[in-house]
């Protein structure tokens, strides 16, 4: 009985130590585990994910089938053309209506790895004016945004951005999902998008 419940111990704890590891949520070959929300594009160029404008240049978004809670998400991005966008998390969509709090991802100057708070009370903290310069415009950028509880922390390129503690947050849980700002003329592309729960 002794050796079953030793067993048992070591499986669980090998288990709980394979939940933690990181792992992608895009695979570069197409777009299995996410859903498209709107008209907007999506797609899969040299194992890279695209989003672009379509012709009604309207909010797009694409979002984990799977929801998450506690989380540290690893994602790079290079701005084409606008860099209009953001990562979505503990988010719910109807359509193109999306509910949830988002680390931004926007042109030079407006505030990427800050938090907004999407149909609710907007903007709760952006970096300070001398951060805004970790953003490279037009190369690969590298975006971390972890969860955990209340606590909201953002990375841009290994610089952190902004440190939050919301209730809210911390009461809530949902998809991940990256937009595509209204108004045309947006391209980003994204790769090595990976996440371990915590």
């Amino acid at each position: 009985m002794k050796k079953i419940v030793a067993l048992a111990v070591l499986i669980a704890g090998s288990l709980s130590l394979y939940a933690q590891k990181p792992y992608a949520l895009f695979n570069g070959k197409d777009l299995s585990g996410w859903k498209i929300y709107g008209t907007e594009k999506w797609y899969v160029e040299k194992g890279e994910l695209v989003c672009e404008s379509g012709s009604d240049k309207q909010y797009g978004y694409f979002a984990t089938v799977k929801e998450f809670k506690d989380f540290e998400l690893t994602v790079e991005f290079k701005q084409e053309s606008n860099g209009n966008s953001g990562v979505f998390f503990h988010s719910s969509i109807e359509g193109t209506k999306i509910t949830g709090w988002q680390a931004e991802v926007a042109p030079a100057n407006a505030h990427t790895g800050g938090i907004y708070e999407s149909y609710g009370r907007g903007w709760l903290i952006q970096p300070t004016a001398e951060k805004e310069k970790f953003l490279k415009e037009g190369e690969w950028n590298q975006m971390k945004v972890r969860v955990k509880g209340n606590e909201v922390t953002t990375w841009l390129n290994g610089h952190e951005m902004i440190t939050l503690s919301d209730e809210a947050i911390g009461n809530s849980k949902g998809k991940i999902a990256l937009q595509i700002h209204d108004g045309g003329g947006v391209k980003v592309r994204w790769r090595k998008i990976r996440v371990q729960e915590l």
